[in-house]
């Protein structure tokens, strides 16, 4: 009963935030506008006034549907671990690595790409892992370092092993055919790693939910002392679940450029991690809910683009939505005395029939 009750409370105190977050944007909207009912318009309805632009939510959404999972993994250990951020963006890099420099059959050469960004992201949300088991070292401070690491760590590989002066910008050779991940509808951009996200995220729920290893992720992170108490190995759990969290960040960074881009040009942190973890946040480290928290997040986003390009109000719009959604939601406070009153009132109910029985 309790834990039907904590359910139907994280659902409510979620769509609430995101009301309250979309009340707090249109206020924003009408002090600032000149137009501020084109400019809501532009707002709501601006991401679906053309198939290239629908075809940008769904790309933009693939990345965060890999990064959430691994998410998922790592917070549901409570661990809270930034470096997904770092093991995207050197995930990217080390199939980038591969895509230019190893020469493979179709198929073969993209899933070579993806385990070489798998394991990148891996190594990178290891280290905060290990020094918290080894030395108690908070990973929400070594992580945050670890992503500056990669970030330096993927420039110089770029800078000295696979740049290309004929670019003209700092970008890798082209990626070989082999290892691009093809469009899968003409015209909107959205390729096939939108349905390698969609199989990560069917697997992360039956392994978080379904199996052993998922259970002893949730016992740790419920409750360590009693994870310990019952025989789970707990420092090997922490450490398997961040590995597993890493991996498939990387994976997302390689999804992320073999499917957008013809080469390898960023230059600095994405913060396509980040979103993962607002989106995990947003979804209460569900696999199951990942997919409608990113395509909101992508929906704002795109619809914050289409209104700066038409009206008077910035993009960082979105941003101030997202911030109101994330801290209503951790705030564990927000609605607990309404929660803490059903609780009551439905153990007094379940007391009374055992009493009239």
């Amino acid at each position: 009963m309790n834990r039907n009750i904590e359910k139907q409370f994280q659902i409510l105190r979620t769509l609430l935030a995101v009301a309250i977050a979309i009340a707090v944007a249109f206020t924003i909207i009408c002090f600032i506008s000149d137009n501020p009912i084109e400019t809501i318009k532009s707002f709501v309805l601006g991401p679906l006034t053309s198939k290239r632009k629908i075809g940008n939510i769904i790309t933009n959404l693939t990345p965060m549907l890999f990064v959430g999972a691994g998410v998922c993994l790592i917070f549901s250990a409570n661990q809270t671990n930034m470096a997904v951020e770092g093991g995207f963006f050197v995930g990217a890099m080390f199939a980038s690595v591969v895509a230019t420099c190893v020469k493979l059959p179709t198929g073969i050469h993209v899933i070579a790409c993806l385990i070489a960004g798998g394991i990148a992201g891996a190594m990178a949300c290891l280290i905060p892992a290990f020094l918290f088991v080894k030395f108690n070292a908070k990973p929400v401070v070594s992580s945050i370092m670890v992503n500056n690491m990669c970030l330096f760590v993927a420039l110089f590989v770029i800078n000295h092993l696979i740049r290309d002066p004929a670019a003209g910008f700092l970008a890798s050779y082209k990626f070989a055919k082999t290892s691009r991940i093809g469009e899968m509808i003409p015209g909107t951009g959205i390729h096939y790693g939108i349905l390698i996200g969609i199989t990560v995220l069917i697997i992360t729920f039956l392994y978080l939910n379904k199996s052993k290893a998922g259970y002893e992720i949730r016992t740790v992170g419920r409750n360590v002392e009693f994870a310990r108490y019952s025989g789970i190995n707990v420092n090997s759990v922490i450490i398997k679940a961040q590995l597993l969290g890493g991996i498939l960040a990387g994976m997302g960074g390689a999804v992320e450029v073999l499917g957008m881009y013809k080469r390898f040009q960023y230059q600095s942190l994405t913060n396509h991690g980040f979103d993962g973890i607002m989106i995990g946040i947003m979804a209460n480290y569900n696999p199951k809910m990942l997919p409608l928290a990113a395509l909101f997040l992508a929906y704002i986003r795109a619809g914050a683009d289409s209104m700066q390009r038409t009206s008077d109000v910035p993009v960082e719009l979105a941003n101030i939505m997202i911030a109101v959604i994330v801290i209503m939601i951790v705030a564990e406070k927000f609605l607990y005395k309404m929660k803490h009153k059903r609780i009551v009132a439905a153990a007094q109910k379940k007391l009374e029939e055992k009493e009239a029985a």
